[in-house]
């Protein structure tokens, strides 16, 4: 029997060792606490045959409660099994054509074996349009617009097979969303989807169906976050900023990575900014495109008053239906909110602790561009809970907060704003101190006289 050199068995468990925390670590980044169960679906419905293929009615649905895909929009792709091509799409379009050379008279919208599909925009002709497309890619939560959550396109598909048994499913499915944070699963085939006839008095169903499931992970997204949080309070003169660098730090090797607010050059900037990534920042400490600030503004007897700000520092962007994820253990008492729509999440089952808030439509639902309008600010009312309420160990300030979905970086809580020591305080004005002061005072007058 060989003998296994100790060196083989080190290198043996540390080879086990990396592969388990790559595993384990893809997992919980995917993991959304807050959104345990959120996911897109995409669903292919086979509706006809035709004589060398299919039409299939593609779905993308939003299951996940705040996270929503926002300009420029989704992007949809994947791998034919065989030598598919797609003979006419309706409600989206294939970004490339490809090589069609071969086909001589009747030529396909596109060839390529892996194409990528977007959104067509609004305003497109009607003949060119299919049930629930023409958004632009955009694709709204199903918390804060349910009517909005879902995206559709037709495709007429050939060369593909014409039967439940000739037919192969597409592999490798990609979103983009618009960037790459989803990770795409296989296609699995599921039952038919079952259709209702606008009179709801009969039923039809798909002849083939499969879904394929995009889960989100915010490190696939962004190299860095994308949000900070700053925090005050009426009892502490102290303002705690964003955490320096808390996404990415300013690189002198790359003049023009941010703007200054005063700087003339704002509009040449803007200019050369490169539009496909919708970044120039104004040059801040945190050099975040958002800023969340959460100031404790008033203490009644029965309640307590916060302010909430959220500062836009992106010169080439608006935030359009922009969202906030919230976790205070205080929201299960929130009596009223101000100018923000609120839905309590309850992550945790019955436990009221998370709320989503977003601003009214045509009133502050659109987060203009850094300047004057580049902000968006709610107050909430919360009524005091004797059993859990203090203004301690900073429980007065949020415990995670999420900008459209991505988890904004908090300020360290050892830094949060103190509540000042009442007890030394109120030590300073007892009439035995008063007293004691009283009698040195009279002391030192005596010693000085008798001496």
């Amino acid at each position: 029997m060989k003998p296994v050199l100790l060196s083989e068995t080190k290198s043996a468990s540390v080879f086990a060792a990396i592969l388990v925390f790559c595993i384990c670590f893809t997992s919980i980044d995917a993991y959304d606490a807050l959104d345990p169960n959120g996911n897109i679906t995409i669903k292919w419905d086979v509706i006809q045959w035709t004589a060398d293929g299919y039409v299939a009615v593609v779905t993308i649905y939003n299951f996940q409660k705040y996270r929503h895909i926002e300009l420029p929009g989704w992007k949809l792709g994947w791998t034919w099994a065989k030598k598919e091509v797609i003979w006419e799409a309706r409600g989206a379009q294939a970004t490339e054509q490809g090589d069609c050379s071969r086909f001589k008279g009747n030529i396909p919208h596109s060839c390529l074996k892996t194409p990528t599909i977007v959104d067509l925009l609004p305003g497109t002709p009607y003949n060119q349009q299919s049930a629930n497309c023409c958004k632009g890619g955009v694709v709204s939560s199903w918390v804060q617009d349910p009517a909005n959550s879902a995206s559709s396109f037709q495709l007429s598909v050939g060369q593909a097979g014409t039967t439940n048994k000739t037919v192969k499913v597409p592999v490798n499915f990609t979103l983009l969303a618009p960037g790459p944070g989803y990770t795409c699963g296989p296609a699995k085939i599921v039952q038919p989807t079952r259709f209702l006839s606008p009179d709801k008095r009969r039923t039809t169903q798909a002849r083939m169906t499969m879904n394929v499931t995009c889960t989100y992970s915010q490190f696939l997204a962004q190299k860095t976050p994308s949000c900070c949080v700053s925090l005050s309070s009426f009892y502490n003169q102290s303002i705690v900023s964003c955490p320096t660098c808390s996404c990415g730090c300013r690189s002198l090797a790359q003049p023009g990575s941010c703007v200054e607010s005063r700087s003339p050059h704002i509009a040449s900037a803007l200019s050369r900014s490169d539009t496909s990534n919708q970044t120039l920042l104004q040059c801040t400490n945190h050099m975040c495109p958002i800023r969340v600030h959460w100031h404790v503004k008033l203490n009644y007897k029965q309640y307590w008053r916060v302010k909430i700000t959220i500062t836009n520092f992106n010169y080439a962007r608006n935030y359009t239906h922009w969202n906030l994820v919230v976790q205070h253990p205080n929201f299960n008492n929130l009596t009223q909110i101000f100018s923000f729509n609120y839905e309590p999440l309850t992550p945790y089952g019955s436990i009221n602790d998370t709320a989503m808030l977003w601003g009214v439509q045509f009133y502050n639902d659109m987060l203009m561009q850094n300047g004057p309008s580049g902000n968006a600010q709610s107050e909430l009312l919360f009524m005091k809970d004797k059993t859990s309420f203090s203004f301690e160990q900073g429980w007065a300030f949020p415990r995670r907060v999420y900008f459209n979905g991505d988890n904004c970086v908090m300020p360290p809580p050892d830094a949060y704003p103190f509540l000042p020591n009442e007890s030394a305080s109120a030590a300073l004005c007892t009439p035995r101190l008063i007293a004691a002061l009283l009698v040195s005072l009279v002391s030192l007058f005596l010693h000085h006289w008798l001496v």
